[in-house]
């Protein structure tokens, strides 16, 4: 709505300002510096080169509400400058529009006619004169120089070859411009300036006043009366109403929607989809949704604006927050430099190639050649939900207009040649594939696949093409009182039901959006002083009740600046008459949604739901257009002194000054045209959409809100010095500055908890998705800070290309040994190397790695996972030649003191773990280096047996891996290139590590080994995890096990000098179990061991209520320190007997008596429920079949498997309550003990039967050789 709007209820009238632009004969040719500089246009004849126009009159002087920006206006209605032609050349009259941009976001848009006119002024034909003769005379030397065709430095010559093919027919045709026998003509170009974009209007309008001058007769009227008429006499059409006005030659119709539809929207979207296919387009529209860096690219500036309006019109209700320049004038070529979002179009010579286009960024670059029909996307962009349905619909929409889905190479490259192209024959041509006629249609379908599976598919619907044929021609038999131009009709029509199957996706997507806004508690100032630490959206839940396909695109989006403004201005709107049109609209359609959906849920559904309301939106539109609400005042004779007003045929005067300053001093439009009734509700209408540009207090809010996440809005078209300039990229560095600071907050925010509550970020939880999603953004953060005033171009990743230079001038001076880290106290293993350069060689080494982009990513993923980001980059940023040569002096990376604040932000994600390489590429080779430390007391020296070990991770597992015996460090590694002699197998990413199965073959003399732990390091990330044990592998030592299955944990080094704060590790049970086992480790009482199996149970039931993929190891809240297999140990310890001394007695033993019993007790029949027989049949069969595995595990290992096999099954409750009754507990438990307490063991039933409404899935490593 604010690009409908242009400075409050003062302005109603329809246009501000007309304007001519053109060839100012007294300051003469004044060659475009800046043009040839840019374009390289030295070479080109006279007649292709560029000169400076100017703007040479402007009707009126200024109005207060929309104050005339010369330099702007001059700029985008003749982007190029001055063109000449002669004769020989096409002359078309070309139409273009244009917008300017406030630096507040409002908008004024611009209707330009260019067309050409005679050169009378001898001068400036003189000075064409001179300067052909001196273009011809470097030609001629060009061309005479003998070519060395064969030779290979020929193959390298290309400039100069280019150009000598076409310069011998142009010193032919174009290069002898004779002033004695040819015509010179210059372009000119008349223009509208509007609060609203009525294109279609305005460009008949200027097509009539041209055709006044150079049609043989002159116009009725002098040209005066007509301008003065639409400026003054003309009003904007009010809401839900239509205006006819009169032109030169005919009538004028324009129409505007009502407050209820969708907003004004007058460019044709059939162009659109003709140029680039409804595939490219809905890519670019999810580009243009996750603010992305978009450049359109075309040689025709009226595509550039059509394809920028109608792809942020299919946006609504959002609206595009960022740079939005859809005509980027070659003075501000700079700022495609700019690293913040934008959306801008660059005009191309339709002679240069993509190839040849270099552009400061390209990671994350949307590039769009429009007159190729091609689209460059960046990586890892999402799918739209429901892509391939939202397709088929639009497609379907477009169909029946007789418009293929996709690009139409043929249409746009007969309009570029045939017609200049001119925007509004693109609608009018029936060429152009706009006829409903049977034959095109079969035509149509033959050629085009997509199409005939299209017709399959509206054929198996019960319509066929030729019904909707008939539909075609009697609507245009009934409309044909319709007062516009068919063809403008038949835009209007598609325009709509194109634009309500958008709005239908956001209204289905966000039917539900109210319920996640947090709205704030405090007034409005204190909310806004907090703004930017607050979240106005609570993300979390609405992602979690979103269909999973959606989440890829949906998690990104709801962290764009458009998404967040959207819901500030929910939140500054508390009832319907303070919403702005937008808002109001996607309102009342969410409401209907919810009503329709009391009866027919379908929330929380990928269903896909078409649209349902294009009938009603297209008949208000037929409705206006076939009866006109209003008739402006007709253009008449104005008061003007005789002599004034005179007719040149051929050329377009400048124009009466004192008739066109001002309009009449009362409203006569007003009075003659609309009863006062209607003026009222106008105002009434007018104050009603407008509401929120009127209450400065709100609007102060709302523009100030959105600028929070944004830095520079718009680039001022005017005074280009350097200082202004240098201000522009020192606003640049500040907003980098602020977006990384507010970045790193809100990504250790999620991923730390502590203070999420607080900040009203709902419950403590960051999906693996979200996590992703603030990754990628971060590594886009650091791909525009790294190509902020970039000089040298390596690739399409500015950071890569860095990282590159730097290994590249690291490796010519053989660097110094990289540092290694300190190493932990005790710790068996030599530290990793901190290497920059090794972290990129890891990646270099990473096949699966295609691109410099993906490199880039890759890097900052390993050097999170690392914690050496900030390092990293530190020592990337102290080679100072380097980055003097890299990039400029304005770049933020040459900032130093914004560099230093912005790497210790960077510092702060020290304070968290993140496995975002590791769970991200999951199916890469990675070098695991192994260390097996037995006791040092009771070391391996004797060990004479075979051992083996096998490595398991949340991935993947190694398989069992020989040892190399007789040494008492047991070192081997596993490696992808390299081949040391321990190597034993190449494996692929592991993931998190679980379990290690380590045992021995028991063979030799001496076949007892006691190990203390195990250590296995990830030879990539360097996490390294200790696997615990302490215990003897061996017959008749300890349980006599001869395997056991370790459970490890993440070691956290605390060594590194950099190393903030940091969290607890993920998933180890409370503190208040360590104080307790600490204090008396074997002698635990009642009341703590109920409280240690009910954090192991609590432990669990957390596990399954995060989302599937957010889960960390159950295996280690099972078996673990202080897992449940513990605590369920400390029950069965509590009051146990030891028989003898010297004598260990094992859980195993006492459960193998049990087991006696019951088979006993069940063949000699004793009397029991079928409940009991049942329990003790499942008891027993699994006691057997653990006995008789062929696995070598002693007592306690058997006794955690059982642990493990109930709790999958939901069984222990059961076999708690029977061992409890049994005989045999009251022969081997003291009095005292748990297992004899009736009310404790009813506790522990009931904290056991919590596990039973979980699934609960056991690691392979668990229960191999268990055939239940």
């Amino acid at each position: 709505v604010r690009a409908q709007m242009s400075g409050g209820r003062n302005n109603c009238r329809f246009a501000d300002y007309f304007v001519i632009c053109g060839l100012d004969t007294e300051s003469g040719l004044e060659p475009d510096e800046l043009q040839l500089l840019l374009c390289e246009n030295f070479e080109q004849s006279p007649l292709r080169r560029t000169f400076k126009s100017k703007v040479l009159a402007h009707y009126p002087d200024n109005v207060e509400w929309n104050p005339f920006d010369q330099d702007a206006v001059g700029m985008l209605c003749m982007p190029k400058g001055l063109s000449f032609r002669t004769q020989t050349d096409i002359r078309e009259p070309q139409f273009h529009s244009f917008i300017i941009t406030r630096e507040d976001g409002s908008r004024t848009y611009g209707f330009a006619l260019t067309f050409f006119e005679e050169v009378t002024s001898k001068q400036i034909c003189s000075a064409m004169q001179t300067l052909y003769h001196m273009h011809n005379a470097e030609q001629y030397d060009i061309l005479h120089t003998p070519p060395t065709p064969r030779s290979p430095e020929d193959t390298r010559s290309t400039p100069q070859q280019l150009h000598a093919a076409p310069c011998l027919s142009r010193l032919q045709r174009f290069n002898s411009y004779d002033i004695s026998r040819d015509t010179l003509y210059v372009s000119k170009c008349i223009c509208l300036i509007t609060p609203m974009a009525f294109a279609q209007a305005c460009r008949r309008v200027l097509e009539q006043l041209h055709q006044a001058v150079t049609s043989p007769q002159p116009p009725p009227l002098p040209l005066e009366s007509y301008v003065y008429n639409v400026l003054y006499e003309v009003p904007l059409p009010p809401a839900g109403r239509s205006l006819k006005f009169l032109g030169v030659y005919g009538p004028v119709v324009c129409q505007r929607p009502s407050t209820a539809e969708l907003p004004l929207f007058d460019f044709p979207l059939q162009e659109v989809f003709e140029l680039l296919g409804v595939e490219n387009v809905l890519q670019l529209f999810t580009c243009a949704l996750l603010e992305i860096q978009i450049l359109l690219y075309s040689q025709h500036y009226q595509r550039l604006m059509t394809v920028a309006e109608s792809i942020t019109a299919l946006m609504f209700p959002f609206q595009w927050q960022h740079v939005y320049v859809p005509i980027l004038p070659a003075s501000l070529l700079h700022f495609l430099d700019a690293p913040v979002p934008y959306l801008m179009g660059l005009h191309s010579n339709g002679q240069d190639d993509r190839t040849k286009l270099e552009l400061p960024q390209e990671a994350n670059l949307c590039f769009v050649d429009i007159d190729n029909h091609f689209i460059e996307l960046p990586e890892d962009l999402p799918q739209f939900p429901n892509k391939l349905e939202f397709i088929q619909e639009i497609s379907e929409v477009l169909l029946a207009f007789g418009v293929s889905s996709e690009a139409n190479p043929q249409c746009s490259e007969g309009l570029g040649k045939l017609r200049g192209f001119r925007s509004g024959d693109m609608a009018s041509d029936k060429r152009n594939g706009n006829l409903a006629g049977s034959p095109l249609n079969s035509y149509l379908l033959r050629e085009n696949q997509t199409i005939a599976r299209l017709q399959a598919l509206v054929k198996r619907t019960g319509v066929s093409l030729e019904k909707l044929d008939v539909k075609e021609d009697t609507s245009t038999n009934k409309d044909s009182k319709v007062q516009c131009d068919e063809e403008e009709m038949k835009m209007h029509q598609l325009n709509i039901r194109v634009r309500e199957v958008f709005a239908n996706r956001f209204t289905q997507m966000f039917s539900d959006y109210e319920v996640f806004v947090i709205q704030s508690s405090q007034d409005k100032e204190s909310w806004f002083s907090n703004r930017d630490q607050m979240q106005n959206f609570d993300k979390a839940s609405f992602l979690s009740d979103q269909p999973e396909p959606y989440l890829p695109f949906l998690s990104r989006f709801l962290e764009t600046q458009m998404f967040a403004s959207f819901i500030d201005s929910k939140i500054l709107c508390h009832d319907d008459e303070d919403k702005e049109h937008t808002l109001r609209v996607f309102d009342s359609r969410v409401d209907k949604i919810r009503m329709l959906n009391v009866r027919t849920p379908t929330l929380r559904t990928s269903m896909y739901q078409k649209c349902t309301n294009i009938d009603e939106a297209e008949k208000a539109i037929e409705m206006r257009l076939c009866k006109i609400d209003h008739t402006a005042l007709h253009p008449h004779l104005l008061d003007m002194k005789i002599g004034q007003g005179r007719y040149e045929p051929g050329f377009f005067p400048r124009l009466q000054s004192d008739v066109l300053s001002s309009g009449p001093t009362s409203n006569k439009w007003a009075k003659r045209s609309a009863p006062a009734q209607w003026r009222r509700k106008d105002r009434q209408k007018q104050h009603a959409e407008h509401l929120y540009l009127d209450n400065d207090q709100r609007e102060k809010y709302i523009q100030e809100a959105r600028n929070l996440g944004t830095t520079l809005r718009q680039p001022k078209l005017s005074n280009l010095s350097p200082s202004v300039i240098a201000q522009t990229n020192w606003k640049f560095v500040e907003g980098l500055l602020k977006e990384c600071r507010n970045k790193t907050k809100r990504m250790l925010v999620e991923k730390m908890g502590r203070e999420a509550v607080e900040l009203g970020h709902g419950e403590v939880s960051i999906t693996g998705v979200e996590e992703n999603t603030l990754i990628a953004s971060l590594c886009d953060l650091l791909e525009r800070i790294w190509s902020h005033g970039l000089q040298v171009k390596q690739g399409k990743s500015a950071l890569w290309s860095h990282l590159l230079h730097y290994q590249e001038s690291k490796e010519k001076r053989d660097a110094t040994p990289a540092e290694r880290r300190k190493s932990d106290a005790g710790c068996a293993m030599p530290p990793l190397k901190v290497s920059l350069i090794q972290d990129m060689r890891h990646i270099q080494n990473i096949s699966e790695i295609k691109t410099d982009v993906g490199k880039a990513r890759a890097w900052v993923r390993l050097s999170m996972e690392k914690k050496l980001l900030s390092r990293h980059l530190k020592h990337l940023l102290s080679e100072h030649e380097l980055t003097k040569k890299l990039y400029k002096r304005y770049a933020f990376l040459r900032c130093d003191d914004e560099k230093e604040q912005f790497l210790y932000h960077l510092l702060s994600f020290n304070a968290v773990d993140y496995f975002c390489f590791t769970n991200v590429f999951t199916t890469i080779m990675i070098p695991y280096h192994v260390v097996i430390i037995p006791s040092k007391k009771l070391g391996g020296s004797m060990f004479t047996a075979n051992p083996w070990v096998c490595v398991s991770g949340e991935l993947a597992e190694t398989g069992v891996l020989q040892v190399p015996k007789n040494t008492l460090e047991i070192t081997f590694e596993i490696y992808i290139h390299s081949k040391p002699h321990e190597c034993l197998d190449i494996c692929q990413n592991l993931g998190k590590l679980t379990t290690v199965q380590m045992g021995h073959d028991n063979s030799g003399l001496y076949a007892k080994w006691l190990v203390e732990c195990v250590m296995v390091r990830n030879g990539i990330t360097g996490h390294t995890y200790k696997f615990p044990c302490g215990r003897w592998l061996g017959k008749g030592v300890d349980d006599g096990s001869l395997e056991r299955i370790l459970v490890g944990e993440l070691v956290t080094s605390m060594e590194n000098e950099d190393r903030m704060c940091r969290t607890p590790p993920t998933q180890q049970s409370p503190g208040m179990m360590r104080r307790f086992v600490t204090i008396s480790p074997n002698k635990l009482n009642t009341g703590q061991i109920q409280e240690g199996v009910g954090e192991a149970i609590n432990g669990i039931v957390k596990h399954f209520h995060k989302p599937e993929k957010e889960r960390g190891s159950l295996t280690l809240l099972l078996c673990g320190e202080y897992g449940l297999v513990w605590a369920l140990e400390q029950v069965f310890q509590h009051g146990f007997k030891s028989p003898r001394l010297f004598k260990n007695v094992f859980i195993w033993d006492f459960l193998e008596k049990a087991q006696v019993y019951f088979e006993s007790a069940e063949q000699s029949q004793v009397t029991q429920d079928e409940n009991w027989q049942m329990r003790v049949r499942h008891f027993c069969h699994f006691m057997r079949a653990i006995n008789s595995t062929p696995r070598n595990i002693g007592k306690d290992g058997k006794f955690q498997m059982l642990v493990c096999l109930g709790a999958r099954d939901h069984l222990l409750h059961h076999w708690i309550a029977l061992l409890a009754e049994c005989p045999i507990t009251a022969q081997m438990y003291e009095d005292m003990a748990l297992l004899k307490d009736h009310s404790l063991v009813n506790s522990l039933i009931r904290v056991l039967q919590t596990l039973q409404e979980f699934n609960i899935t056991l690691e392979a490593s668990l229960v191999k050789g268990i055939g239940i």
